[in-house]
């Protein structure tokens, strides 16, 4: 019968020689253009930061957790791998994914770069050719069930696996895998005896190194901007060059300034106790007009300094040095010897100035101008900062904006590789994007400190969009609820691209804890800044353990930014009444250990009296610059006042041991060591130790 040309089916009957195939239909293309996922699919890909509109961070050596959701339809089994792409496009790393928890499909890897830049990642998801196959031949052969055809499909896939491994000049691995092929070729043996190299433990190696994969689906590449180390691990000492050297004149009855020079002279003593930065607050001409008094007053008396952020004066603005402080040659002097014994000069970047600053004369139109023709001063109700104009970035932009960076170029020229940014958050967060990309384009040594005690998402995104560090809550956070809560959501949800600096006070800030909790406040506050997070600071006065605050006021009375305060550090020490050993103990500890120069990672445990908290950090060799694991447990009584008894129950798996394992911990204040299992018995006085700082070894 004749086939309808009208039909879409073919004839299927012979036709005579010489007849002519009557046209078949064609078969419109499949639009694929619109697919969002891959053969593979590959899904949520981490760290991501905002949907990659900005890099995840990094520092050189730091391992970065990678994480993706990877599956496929059936039962095959499925590959996934985290690879990392270094500034000039070389695959630098290829590390195998593993499920994190059984059938979840979300697997997880380390990546560890190596050298500071731009740097990209992406997740490949693939069929996992042998070990859909392993799975399958274990099983049926065991229950004898299509035995030979299950012998005989490996043969192939460990055939792949040999051609892998000799195009990478492994002979050896490739004579696993034949030696594998021909037991499965082999009828001569029993049928266990067939499969069980094919399926052991040394083929498992070889295709560890050289998997056989299919269906290989890539997801879209990440940004990662590594940077140096000092970017997320580093202490920091915060002094006021003014007060070093600082002298009561009895003859003319007035105080003379310190200077950069007898400054200098502190550097050496701030090496010891292990800090990395020295940072100065402004240095450059304070204003005189509404300058403030003693305690933050509106009377000032002849010979009050005035706040060293009320910036500018007849003798110059941002550019300048203070004339008591000295001159380009001092500064220069300074930041040498800093170089000399280790620091880095840190230097505060306050876009505001005094009255009488040159801005307020020669640019009033990057001011906010009241309805009565004068300038708005700043305020933080209830606070009123009358000495200090704010800078309205709205009002001439790019004069604003070229300014900032001349000065920050300026001052980088000049030695300063740190600079702590005053109330970043009170300036466009636009504006400290294009501002901090321009300067580490050119400088990527170049580190900014957001001073920014203000809501949580301005903090986030200042972090987002380029600042190294930033200034945290940690002075209000106390109690053992409020430190776990907080230092997990920092080590987790915002570790990506916001590295905290715990700070214990400032000038501005004196928490009643510190006010009123003696001595042992102010060293537990120490061992907490120092240990739960990579990156931490003091101010000269906390070393001293200055702690009575204005009445009315959560700040140092007598505050030093509206006068000079010279210390008798020598004298401090004679007496006991210094934290210097304590700090200098904490930075060696710190620079020892590995598993404290890193944000992620931390656990808290489990203790019986909430005046106590545990926490530990746990590196593995292998993301170690050592080579060798490390793990710190500190335990810290928060109670200023009483000793603490309490059990503290360590889960061991976190600590890189087995479960259950028992352990020695050496407390690194002490010197003492101590015999533990999961449960141990503490007990913390805080007039002899108020914190134990442990590095575990196993038994």
């Amino acid at each position: 019968m004749a086939a309808d040309p009208t039909s879409a089916r073919p004839s299927r009957e012979p036709r005579a020689a010489g007849t002519v195939e009557p046209p078949q239909p064609v078969r419109p293309p499949v639009d694929l253009s619109g697919r969002q996922v891959g053969r593979i699919p590959v899904l949520d890909v981490t760290p991501r930061v905002d949907d990659g509109r900005w890099p995840a961070r990094a520092v050189v050596g730091e391992a970065v957790p990678v994480e993706a959701t990877v599956f496929r339809e059936g039962h095959d089994a499925v590959a996934a791998y985290a690879v990392l792409t270094a500034p000039d496009g070389r695959e630098a790393a290829r590390v195998r994914m593993h499920e994190l928890a059984p059938g979840s499909d979300r697997f997880g890897a380390w990546v560890v770069p190596d050298a500071t830049g731009d740097w990209t990642f992406h997740v490949e998801g693939a069929s996992d050719v042998w070990a859909t196959w392993e799975h399958a031949a274990t099983v049926k052969v065991a229950a004898g069930v299509d035995v030979e055809v299950m012998l005989a499909e490996g043969v192939p896939v460990l055939q792949r696996a040999a051609a892998l491994a000799e195009a990478a000049g492994d002979r050896p691995a490739a004579e696993v895998c034949h030696d594998a092929v021909a037991a499965l070729q082999d009828p001569a043996r029993p049928v266990e005896a067939r499969l069980a190299p094919g399926v052991g433990p040394e083929v498992h190696a070889v295709v560890d190194r050289y998997p056989v994969l299919d269906l290989v689906t890539a997801s879209a590449p990440l940004r990662l901007r590594v940077e140096r180390e000092r970017a997320l691990f580093s202490a920091w000492y915060e002094f006021f060059p003014r007060s070093e050297g600082a002298h009561y004149d009895e003859e003319n009855r007035q105080w003379v300034s310190g200077t950069l020079r007898t400054a200098a002279e502190r550097l050496p003593a701030v090496a010891a106790m292990g800090f990395d930065f020295i940072y100065m607050p402004p240095i450059h001409p304070i204003g005189r007009i509404n300058r403030k008094g003693r305690n933050n007053t509106l009377d000032p008396q002849p010979g009050d300094p005035g706040s060293p952020w009320a910036i500018g004066a007849a003798e110059g603005g941002h550019d300048a040095i203070h004339p008591d402080l000295g001159d380009e040659d001092d500064f220069a002097y300074f930041v040498s010897r800093a170089k000399e014994v280790g620091l880095e000069v840190a230097l505060d970047f306050a876009l505001q100035c005094a009255p009488d600053h040159p801005w307020a004369t020669d640019h009033p139109e990057w001011f906010t101008t009241r309805v009565d023709g004068s300038i708005a001063y700043a305020e933080n109700p209830p606070k009123k900062y009358q000495d200090i104009y704010p800078v309205n970035f709205d009002n001439d932009p790019e004069g604003i904006y070229a300014e900032s960076l001349r000065l920050l170029e300026l001052w980088i020229s000049r030695g300063v590789t740190v600079f702590r940014v005053d109330n970043p958050h009170t300036k466009t967060v636009e504006f400290w994007e294009w501002l901090i990309g321009r300067v580490n384009a050119e400088h990527p040594e170049v580190i900014f400190l957001a001073e920014a005690f203000t809501r949580p998402q301005m903090m986030r995104t200042l972090g987002k969009v380029g600042f190294q560090q930033s200034y945290t809550y940690f002075t209000w956070r106390t109690s053992k609820q409020e430190l776990t809560d907080y230092v997990t959501e920092l080590a987790t949800v915002s570790a990506h691209y916001m590295r905290p600096s715990f700070w214990p006070s400032t000038p501005d800030i004196l928490h009643a804890f510190l006010q009123y909790g003696g001595p042992a406040a102010h060293r537990l506050r120490a061992v907490l800044a120092a240990t739960l997070v990579p990156s931490w600071g003091i101010y000269a006065a906390y070393e001293l353990g200055e702690h009575v605050a204005r009445p009315g006021a959560e700040e140092y009375i007598d505050n030093e930014k509206y006068e000079y305060r010279p210390r008798d550090w020598a004298a401090a020490e004679r007496e006991g009444r210094s934290l210097a050993p304590l700090l200098t103990r904490l930075n060696e500890i710190r620079k020892e250990h590995p598993a404290l120069q890193r944000l992620r990672g931390i656990v808290f445990h489990q203790t019986e009296d909430d005046a106590v908290i545990a926490y530990s950090r746990h590196v593995p060799a292998e993301h170690s610059p050592t080579g060798k694991a490390d793990t710190v447990l500190t335990v810290v009584n928060l109670d200023p006042h009483a000793a603490r008894e309490t059990m503290v129950h360590v889960d061991t798996t976190t600590l890189g041991l087995p479960p259950h394992a028992s352990y020695v911990v050496h407390d690194l204040l002490s010197g003492q060591s101590y015999s533990w299992a999961g449960s141990n018995y503490v007990r913390l006085d805080p007039y002899h130790a108020t914190a134990h700082v442990f590095a575990v070894r196993a038994h």
